[in-house]
C-alpha cells in the first residue's frame, strides 16, 4: 500500500466528521458522491497543460513550451514553426498550444511562434487574453488571443514589447484596465501593459531582498489587488502592500511563521478569499504548502524533503494583521488552489515530498482537499476522491463554467519523454466534479434564466432563476468569479465577490428573482468578464458570463 493511501486510511474517519453534512431536506448523499467524482476527458490533447485560461466563449486556451521538441499534435494545413534560436529543433510542424471547447469536449491546435515556457497572463476588459514573456526568444514577447470562432482564431505575437525579460513573472489586471507585470528571473522590478508614453520599468527592492541566492524562491510572486486599490505581494516568506501608482511600499506585513519559502521553486500556492459586499469587508489571503528552503539543493544529492503541511491566513484589512496557521491533512508542494462557486477553496494536484522541477518530487497527492473558510478552526479541511493520475511539476487546474474543475499537465520532459522516468510527460485532461454537482443535490440547484449580461458598478439589477426545491429566502446569494490564468501552482487574477443582495422574490412555482447591486468599485472587481453564479443552500448554479462596465469612463 502506498504512502498516500496509508495516510488516507488514518484520516478517513476524520474526513467524515469534517464533511458538509446534508440537512434532512437534502437527503443522504453517497460516500462516493460526497467526495466528488473524476472523469477522464481526453487521454491526450497532444501537449502538456502547463498554462491554462478560461475565455468568455467557454473555450480554454492551453499551452506548454516550444523548446523541447515536437509535440503529439500537428499544426493544421501543413504549417510549421521556423525558429533558428530554438534550443532543440529549428523546424517544428507540431503545435504547442490548443483551444479546448468545454461544450463539445473537443480541441484544435493553435500556432505559437516564440517560447512560452514559464510565462504569465491576464485578460483585458474586452475579454482578450494578454500573455507575457517566456524563455529564450519569448522573454520580451507579448502575445494576444481574442475569443473568437473558426479556424482563423489564433495567437497574435508582438515581439520585443516588454521592457524587461519576463520569465517566471506574475501578471495582474488593474482597475484602469492595464496589466502590471511583476518580477521574474533576476528581474526585481515591474512594468505595465499597455505602456503610457515612455513608461520605464520600476525597481522593487522587495524582490531583491527576498532572493535566496541562485534558487531565488521569490519567482511567480503571489499578487492580489486589494479593495483599497493597492497590491498585496508575497515572495519567499514575506509580504508587502504596494502602492503601484506611487511606487511606494505602504506597509510591510509580518513574515509567515516557520521561515520556509512558499514561492517557486518551493512552490506553494495562494488565494484571495472571497470578498463579501454584504458585511463590513474583510480582506484575507491564504498561502498553503510549499517546500523547505533546503529542498531544491538537497534534491541534487537524491534527498527528497517532506513538503510543508501548513497554511497561513492573514487579514490585511486589519492594521494589526498577523498570520494564523492551520494544518492541511497532508504535506503538499506544487498544488493549485481554485475558488469554487459556493466559496469553498479546492486544493488539488502536487506531491508530498520534494520540490518543483523534473523528477524532483515523489509521492503524488492525488486526493484533493476542500477548505471551507468560514467554519471553525480545525474543521475546515475535507479529503476528496482520488484521481488515478499523478499531477506534479507543470500541472494546472481551473474552474469551468459548469462548476467542474479542469485538470491537466505534469512533468513535460524534453521530446515528450514517456519512458525511463518515474513520472513521464502527461498529456491528458481530466474534470473533477466537486460534491455540490452530485445528482442528489440537483433539486436544490438553481438554473439562471436569460439575463442582461452587462453589470454596472453600484447599479441595481435582478436575476431570475428556477429551482425545483426552494428551501428558504435567506440562503440565496449572487457571486461573481474572475477566471484565472493558472500556471506553476498560482492562479493569477482569480477572485470572487459576493454581491450585495437586496431581496429574493417568488415569481411563480419554482421561479424566483434575486435583486442585487453591481460591485461597489473597480478596485473590488476590475472591469471585465466574470462568471455569475446563483448559490442556493450551498448549491451553485452553472455560471453565466457577465461583463462589468464603468459608465463613468
Amino acid at each position: 500500500m502506498d504512502r498516500e493511501n496509508i495516510i488516507f486510511l488514518f484520516l478517513l474517519v476524520l474526513t467524515f466528521f469534517t464533511l458538509q453534512p446534508p440537512s434532512a431536506s437534502q437527503m443522504l448523499v453517497s460516500h462516493r458522491r460526497i467526495l466528488g467524482e473524476w472523469r477522464l476527458l481526453h487521454e491526450s490533447i497532444g501537449i502538456s497543460a502547463m498554462h491554462m485560461q478560461l475565455l468568455r466563449n467557454n473555450k480554454v486556451i492551453i499551452f506548454d513550451r516550444t523548446d523541447f521538441g515536437p509535440s503529439n499534435i500537428s499544426l493544421p494545413r501543413g504549417r510549421c514553426r521556423y525558429d533558428p534560436r530554438d534550443l532543440v529543433v529549428h523546424k517544428d510542424c507540431s503545435a504547442h498550444s490548443v483551444l479546448y471547447d468545454i461544450g463539445t469536449n473537443t480541441f484544435r491546435a493553435l500556432m505559437v511562434q516564440t517560447d512560452t515556457w514559464c510565462s504569465s497572463g491576464s485578460v483585458l476588459p474586452d475579454g482578450t487574453l494578454v500573455q507575457t514573456g517566456g524563455y529564450n526568444d519569448g522573454d520580451h514577447v507579448i502575445r494576444t488571443l481574442v475569443p473568437c470562432m473558426g479556424e482563423n482564431c489564433d495567437w497574435v505575437e508582438l515581439p520585443r514589447t516588454l521592457i524587461q525579460r519576463r520569465w517566471y513573472s506574475t501578471d495582474h489586471i488593474l482597475p484602469d484596465a492595464r496589466v502590471i507585470v511583476i518580477g521574474g528571473r533576476k528581474q526585481h522590478n515591474y512594468e505595465f501593459y499597455p505602456k503610457i508614453s515612455n513608461d520605464p520599468s520600476f525597481w522593487l527592492q522587495f524582490l531583491s531582498d527576498t532572493r535566496d541566492g541562485d534558487h531565488e524562491n521569490n519567482l511567480y510572486p503571489f499578487v492580489f489587488l486589494l479593495p483599497d486599490g493597492n497590491l498585496f505581494i508575497f515572495a519567499n516568506t514575506r509580504a508587502i502592500i504596494l502602492d503601484y501608482k506611487k511606487n511606494e511600499v505602504v506597509r510591510e506585513l509580518p513574515s509567515i511563521p516557520g521561515d520556509e519559502p512558499r514561492n517557486y521553486p518551493s512552490t506553494g500556492s495562494a488565494v484571495l478569499l472571497p470578498l463579501d459586499e454584504n458585511t463590513p469587508m474583510k480582506t484575507e489571503i491564504m498561502v498553503c504548502g510549499g517546500a523547505p528552503r533546503r529542498a531544491f539543493g538537497l534534491r541534487a544529492y537524491g534527498i527528497y524533503t517532506t513538503a510543508l503541511s501548513t497554511c497561513g491566513r492573514i487579514s490585511v484589512s486589519d492594521d494589526h494583521g498577523t498570520w494564523k496557521m492551520e494544518a492541511m491533512p497532508t504535506p503538499r508542494v506544487m498544488s493549485d488552489m481554485v475558488i469554487l462557486p459556493n466559496g469553498d477553496i479546492l486544493v488539488i494536484n502536487g506531491a508530498t515530498v520534494g520540490t518543483a522541477g523534473w523528477e524532483n518530487a515523489r509521492y503524488p497527492v492525488t486526493r484533493p482537499v476542500i477548505y471551507r473558510p468560514y467554519r471553525e478552526e480545525n474543521n475546515r479541511f475535507s479529503i476528496m476522491e482520488a484521481s488515478p493520475r499523478p499531477r506534479l511539476y507543470h500541472s494546472t487546474a481551473i474552474l469551468m463554467t459548469d462548476g467542474r474543475v479542469l485538470v491537466g499537465g505534469s512533468n513535460p520532459h524534453k521530446f515528450y519523454n514517456f519512458t525511463n522516468v518515474e513520472f513521464p510527460t502527461d498529456l491528458s485532461l481530466e474534470a473533477y466534479s466537486p460534491p455540490f454537482l452530485a445528482p442528489e443535490y440537483e433539486p436544490l440547484k438553481p438554473k439562471i434564466l436569460p439575463i442582461h449580461d452587462i453589470l454596472i458598478y453600484k447599479k441595481q439589477f435582478s436575476v431570475t432563476f428556477i429551482v425545483p426545491r426552494f428551501l428558504r429566502m435567506g440562503i440565496v446569494s449572487l457571486r461573481i468569479i474572475a477566471p484565472s490564468f493558472t500556471t506553476h501552482s498560482f492562479s493569477m487574477n482569480q477572485r470572487m465577490v459576493v454581491l450585495k443582495s437586496v431581496a429574493v422574490l417568488t415569481l411563480s412555482a419554482n421561479t424566483y428573482s434575486v435583486t442585487a447591486f453591481g460591485p461597489s468599485t473597480k478596485e473590488i472587481a476590475p472591469p471585465g468578464y466574470y462568471l455569475l453564479f446563483v448559490v442556493h443552500a450551498g448549491i451553485p448554479s452553472s455560471g453565466v458570463w457577465v461583463q462589468i462596465q464603468d459608465l463613468s469612463v
